[in-house]
């Protein structure tokens, strides 16, 4: 028999069913194909023939397809399981021929009359262990193998001959040459059979045989690129990846970023000569796919859940306090920061997706910047963010470009053509993008993710692919102001230093600031020690499992879809109005536009929290309490954000101004050279009625200018130029 695989244009041939002659050997072939009968005709499951039925519905949607648990196989035969799984290359044939008999048998058994009917394919699915794709090796070729990653590139369809006809130009002798599935080929025959016969007296020479492409027969291929999951990289490496060939019904269904558990079997192949591939014993490995299971349906979420993880969700979901509950449960071991992890929680759940009538969609996901001083936990937020989303992917922005967020296009080597590789924003789809250092990012790169972050897709033109990818995806950034520290002199538009366009698209900004409070230190001081002395029972130990917060996610991802009520609708038009107006009189007093802008977007932003608030409960209404409870998040973020205009109560030009006259009188106090304690200098100021907060502004910026230095312990100050 035919070793699959092994060569391109070369066939080899093995014994693989033991010293048999070719009718024995004929014979248990046979045999096995009876028993593959078998098992279509004859199985069930409390009296429903489970194949029979698929095949019958199949064939009269003329679907030639049959998809069939392993599981159900062993039940049945166990002998005959564990060879289609040792040898799924010699034994799935057999399967396949046996299930088009069948159709046969059905079609026949009903019209009384012969029908020929199409091929059959058979795909496997199992519940077998999975094995890491770093982990595949020469022990697992030719065997059947299920593993499990992420799409990250998928090939335009091509057609491959499975048997292709030969014609000789000479004598008209025609041939057909079966080819196997995958990356194996077949090798042209060299001379005519027919060379020194009577159809040919002198020969028809060397290469006589030309392909009739039209009577060759072809089917759909589709190579795909597979990437082990983020879960099963260990730290410090690369992660790898392995090609899969797909043909016939496995084609186009899965899209780069799709996660997908494949069953295939591990083949080699080789690959053309050049540089360093010569070796004729070598090969390169690749899985032919027979049967591709999407753990998830389009927008990244799980399919399915057991019953008792439903009814544990469904008590969880009544549970009086759940939201706080959750948001405690975020980062634990992060001190304080509660609006902001009840803020993560909504990210979490995300607002209802909605289409409207006119095809346009508008997002549900929620977007959230944490703008800060360093040391505030931003990064930790967002590393464990990444451990509880169902779909995460953490990148930092100085790390990452345009191509790599998005997609990039890449030529293959062996066929030179182009095709796609999704970014992190492609293959976070349906989960978050956690980027961290945002501010770091080139702006160009930046603008990369414009489109992304409100309509949801990726478009690309590049090197002739003009296409549109799916990032159903939230964006949860972290960035340091532009002075490394926030400083309360400035703007939040001189501390932020982005553009209003990518602002507007984050639902909720959030400034954390490093304050210095003797008590707040304190308690979180005790809180780090405690968290480093491996001492629970005094830290904010989590509620609820990451594990169990994951699947809870997804479940209220896929049962819940709330929307608004009528009342809280009206409230919430209300409070909108009455927040522009405010930014609007605020702007006034300033007589410049805030940075932040409250649009119709934050409009969409509070109603996307207010539904996320719902779907956390599983509650099928957002209500006023929902309402209420996203308006003062969103007042508590970005409103705070925008109301950073005012110091103490004033607007900031009258603070700037009052800490210019404070530097002024420091000035005349102070001659060159002198020195006064601190605490002198701070009462004198104040008695001329300065406020204490401008004052340590001031002495803050003359010594950021050297013209002050603080001496004795930080106890006095010494002029030292003008």
């Amino acid at each position: 028999m035919a070793n699959i695989g092994w060569d391109t244009g070369r066939v080899h041939t093995a014994q693989v069913l033991g010293p048999q002659d070719n009718d024995n050997q004929l014979s248990t072939m046979n045999k096995v194909q009876d028993m593959f009968l078998a098992f279509i005709q004859q199985f069930h499951l409390n009296g429903v023939y489970i194949y029979r039925d698929q095949l019958r519905q199949n064939t009269m949607l003329k679907k030639y397809f049959l998809d069939v648990d392993v599981g159900h196989l062993i039940t049945f035969n166990q002998e005959l399981a564990h060879s289609l799984t040792q040898k799924p290359a010699e034994f799935l044939p057999l399967f396949e021929n046996a299930v088009k008999l069948h159709a046969q048998n059905s079609l026949f058994a009903a019209s009384r009359k012969e029908v020929d009917v199409e091929d059959f394919q058979v795909a496997l699915h199992s519940s077998a262990n999975m094995i890491k794709i770093r982990h595949l090796n020469a022990n697992s070729i030719s065997k059947l193998i299920r593993i499990s990653g992420i799409i990250i590139a998928a090939s335009p369809l091509t057609s491959k001959a499975t048997v292709l006809q030969i014609r000789c130009k000479t004598c008209q002798t025609i041939k057909r040459l079966p080819i196997q599935s995958g990356f194996s080929g077949v090798s042209m025959p060299r001379t005519c059979d027919s060379n020194g016969t009577e159809a040919s007296p002198q020969g028809c020479g060397l290469d006589p045989y030309i392909v009739d492409h039209d009577k060759s027969k072809c089917v759909d291929q589709q190579i795909l690129k597979l990437q082990e999951s983020p879960d099963d990289v260990p730290v410090g490496e690369l992660p790898r990846h392995v090609l899969l060939s797909a043909d016939r019904e496995l084609t186009n269904r899965v899209v780069p970023g799709s996660r997908a558990t494949i069953m295939g079997i591990y083949s080699v192949f080789q690959t053309k000569p050049g540089k360093g591939n010569n070796a004729i014993a070598i090969r390169t490995p690749y899985i032919r796919v027979v049967g591709i299971n999407t753990e998830t349906d389009a927008t990244g979420r799980r399919r399915t859940f057991t019953d008792e993880e439903e009814e544990e969700f469904i008590a969880m979901s009544r549970e009086p306090g759940l939201y706080q509950k959750f948001a405690n449960s975020i980062a634990p071991s992060i001190f304080g920061n509660h609006d902001i992890k009840k803020a993560i929680s909504c990210l979490l759940f995300g607002g209802s997706k909605n289409i409207l009538p006119d095809g346009m969609k508008l997002r549900g996901d929620i977007n959230v910047l944490l703008l800060g001083d360093p040391g505030t936990a931003k990064s930790q937020l967002l590393k464990f963010v990444e451990k509880v989303s169902p779909i995460s992917v953490y990148t930092s922005g100085k790390g990452s470009s345009a191509a790599g967020l998005t997609a990039s296009v890449v030529r293959e080597p062996s066929t030179r053509e182009f095709y796609l590789e999704g970014g992190a924003m492609v293959l976070a789809d349906g989960g978050v993008v956690c980027i961290d250092e945002f501010d770091k990012m080139r702006d160009e790169d930046r603008v990369a993710i414009h489109e992304a972050m409100e309509q949801q897709t990726i478009s690309i033109a590049k090197a002739g692919i003009t296409t549109i990818l799916n990032s159903r995806t939230s964006v949860l950034a972290a960035a340091n102001p532009v002075f490394g520290r926030y400083d309360d002199m400035r703007s939040a538009g001189e501390n932020i230093d982005f553009q209003t366009t990518i602002l507007s698209r984050f639902d909720m900004i959030f400034i954390l600031k490093d304050e210095h409070n003797e008590g707040r230190d304190m308690t979180i001081a005790r809180h780090v020690m405690n968290v480093h002395m491996d001492r629970p029972s005094e830290t904010a130990a989590s509620e609820i499992s990451i594990e169990k917060m994951k699947n809870y996610i997804s479940y209220c991802k896929v049962k819940s879809a709330p929307r608004l009520t009528k009342e809280a609708a009206e409230k919430l038009s209300s409070h909108f109005v009455s927040i522009r107006s405010a930014v609007g009189h605020m702007q006034d007093l300033e007589g410049v536009r805030t940075s932040i802008p409250i649009t119709i977007r934050q409009l969409e932003a509070i109603i996307r929290i207010s539904e996320s608030l719902a779907k956390m409960t599983l509650s099928p209404r957002a209500t006023e309490e929902h309402v209420d409870e996203a308006i003062r998040l969103f007042k508590f973020s970005t409103m705070d954000a925008v109301n950073a205009g005012t110091m103490d109560g004033q607007t900031r030009q009258e603070g700037a101004e009052e800490v210019r006259l404070v530097e002024d009188a420091i000035r005349r106090r102070l001659a060159i050279g002198s020195q006064i304690p601190t605490a002198v200098l701070v009462r004198e100021m104040e008695s001329q009625g300065y406020s204490a907060r401008n004052i340590e502004r001031a002495i803050f910026t003359l010594e950021r200018q050297e013209v002050l230095q603080y001496t004795s312990m930080r106890k006095c100050v010494r002029r030292q130029r003008m």
